[in-house]
């Protein structure tokens, strides 16, 4: 089929005889580029989370090169545009606040600049969904590019993953295992490449989960950052997008239900992050696809756990993807996923998949030799989350999967940080720790409180698990028995900001049941004497942010992004 320029949503900017596009012209010109460089081209946009202060994304300034060069080699003409990094190491509250800032500042980049397709570049954990939920918004052709994962951690004879050996030694110093010498040598070993966490956290588990949405290039989710094949991707995936364009493949084509259904399935045999439970809820309703808890615990009820890789396994993500990577995971899962659906780079995911192989029968197991015969994740009900709650039970200890306990209840984070280790709270092993206020609205944003420390004079005893309970979230990157996303949050008044101190928890994960032990006529009495907190925020984004999130078995969008209808193209002329 020819390709007619005037089909380009960039020619109402630059190609018609009116003032506006002789002005356009005009600065373009001013910008430095000729005529012939742009003019009946697609126009890409790459929009870049680069910064300073993002070693997870340190690298992607380098990388938006490799992109531009696949673009111009397609024949297209490139942009470059700065947008929020988001970076988890450093941003507070949590990146998560500012999740649906990114977002919109995607689509509403997208739909106002003269651009006909997008590449993003993102990793960190909240940057794959964001950038992922403004695109299908927007719903131009688009083509992701993941960070990467860094480089394996090393410490004398240990090799490092990072976050989750960040949790293990930490408790190792507050047990008095680790002085401040070891400590220091830890701080320079943890993390010593560019490139998101190398664990199967929240970042290595939404950028595969793009890759299985197809929405890049096959392979690209888990090269290593710092890898010449991630600049290959990179460029790829530059000239990828022109012929996209040319096609007119949008987001709508490929972002369907099966779409979504494969990247749960991707998640669970993954043995990833809680976090995807969230994120693909909000891209899914972004696409118009009603993704629910419900369907990640059925599909989990089907899906075994095939990826070895830490917390729930032993290997890290270099070796994932010199095992095969993600292709070679899906090749063994095929039966469980929606094959003749397309991608942004082949007809059918069948077709990308092809020939894909697995070269280490250890780091992704076969289905006989499978880490858990069902998904990592659970969803669960009861009088204490009567819209849900998750638990990563394969990273819990099996004793306190059906466990029953007295509650300790914390109002706040800060509270908690300043008497968990206090021996007057008297707490045993078998205590569950209760924490509320750090849900979407009280955290504010839904902070990574859910791993709560277990008491030091606990620690020295050897005690490594617990059970506890909150409306947080923690890091993929983390493990333990922790029950999170409680919905209703305790702050808009779910039945979490009715327990208290001494009442008895049940957990039972086999039947998917989270439940306190007091009558519901007491709870009822509680209730009534309920007031709510004060607003977080009066003014500013934290104000339209509280106003707006929804809670988290929806996916924590704001209401009136995840809002149906049409917005229109502005007029450029």
């Amino acid at each position: 089929m020819t390709f007619d320029p005037e089909r380009l949503r960039s020619h109402q900017w630059y190609g018609t005889d009116g003032l506006r596009s002789f002005s356009h012209r005009a600065r373009t010109r001013q910008l430095g580029y000729l005529p012939e460089e742009h003019l009946g081209k697609p126009v890409i946009a790459i929009l870049n989370t680069w910064s300073d202060i993002n070693p997870c994304h340190v690298h992607l300034r380098d990388r938006a090169q490799a992109v531009k060069r696949g673009v111009w080699q397609a024949g297209g003409f490139p942009l470059e545009f700065p947008v929020a990094t988001l970076s988890e190491t450093f941003q507070k509250p949590t990146p998560m606040l500012y999740r649906n800032l990114l977002a919109m500042e995607t689509e509403e980049l997208l739909r106002s600049y003269p651009v006909d397709g997008a590449v993003l570049m993102g990793g960190c954990d909240k940057s794959t969904p964001a950038l992922l939920m403004g695109a299908a918004s927007a719903d131009l052709p688009t083509v992701f590019v993941p960070a990467g994962p860094m480089l394996p951690g090393h410490w004398r004879d240990q090799v490092l993953g990072s976050g989750t050996d960040m949790w293990k030694y930490w408790d190792d110093k507050r047990a008095g295992l680790l002085g401040d010498c070891e400590l220091a040598e830890l701080e320079g070993a943890l993390a010593r490449s560019p490139g998101h966490c190398m664990t199967m956290g929240t970042a290595s588990t939404l950028t595969a989960a793009a890759e299985a949405l197809g929405m890049t290039v096959p392979g690209a989710s888990s090269i290593p950052a710092v890898d010449s094949g991630h600049d290959r991707m990179a460029a790829a995936s530059g000239l990828r997008i022109v012929e996209l364009v040319r096609r007119d493949a949008k987001p709508s084509r490929i972002l369907t239900r099966e779409a979504y259904e494969d990247a749960v399935t991707t998640v669970l045999a993954l043995g990833g992050s809680t976090n995807a439970v969230i994120h693909l809820i909000a891209m899914a309703g972004r696409s118009g696809v009603r993704l629910t808890l419900d369907d990640f615990d059925r599909i989990a009820r089907t899906v075994p756990v095939l990826a070895n890789v830490r917390p729930g396994g032993r290997h890290l993500m270099e070796d994932f993807h010199f095992a095969g990577g993600l292709p070679g995971l899906l090749s063994r899962l095929t039966d469980l996923l929606h094959l003749d659906r397309p991608t942004v780079a082949h007809t059918t995911l069948r077709e990308q998949l092809a020939g894909a192989r697995v070269h280490d029968d250890d780091v992704i197991r076969p289905r006989e030799r499978a880490l858990a015969a069902e998904g990592g994740l659970a969803v669960l009900r009861g009088n204490l989350c009567p819209d849900g709650a998750v638990i990563k039970h394969i990273a819990a200890e099996p004793r306190l999967l059906r466990h029953t306990g007295p509650a300790v209840v914390f109002d706040d984070y800060r509270t908690m940080q300043r008497t968990i280790d206090d021996p007057a709270l008297a707490l045993t092993p078998d205590h569950v720790l209760v924490l509320r206020g750090s849900g979407p609205r009280g955290g504010p944003g839904m902070p990574e409180y859910g791993m709560l420390p277990i008491p030091d004079y606990l620690l020295r005893r050897g005690v490594r698990d617990m059970l506890r309970i909150s409306d947080a979230r923690m890091s993929g990157t983390s493990y333990g028995a922790c029950v999170l996303h409680i919905a209703p949050e305790s702050h808009v008044g779910g039945p979490l900001a009715l327990v208290r101190t001494g009442d008895p928890i049940t957990l039972d994960v086999a039947a998917r049941s989270l439940r306190v032990e007091v009558s519901e006529a007491e709870l009822a009495g509680r209730r009534a004497a309920w007031t709510p907190p004060p607003p977080r925020f009066e003014r500013g984004y934290g104000a339209l942010y509280s106003e707006q999130i929804t809670q988290a078995d929806t996916g924590c969008d704001f209401a009136f992004l995840a809002a149906p209808g049409r917005v229109p193209d502005p007029c450029a002329g």
